[in-house]
């Protein structure tokens, strides 16, 4: 049986749904965009 550490750890990285990129994780990261393209100015 796989622990809750190991499942985590095994998880894939988290892609932007708007460009691609790999989102880079916060504590409070629960959105599906990156920094670039959740910018107010774009």
């Amino acid at each position: 049986m796989m622990s809750v550490i190991e499942f985590f750890r095994n998880l894939p990285e988290k892609q932007c749904s708007k460009c691609g990129d790999v989102i880079q994780e916060k504590a409070d990261c629960y959105g599906n965009v990156c920094d670039e393209c959740d910018h107010p100015a774009h």
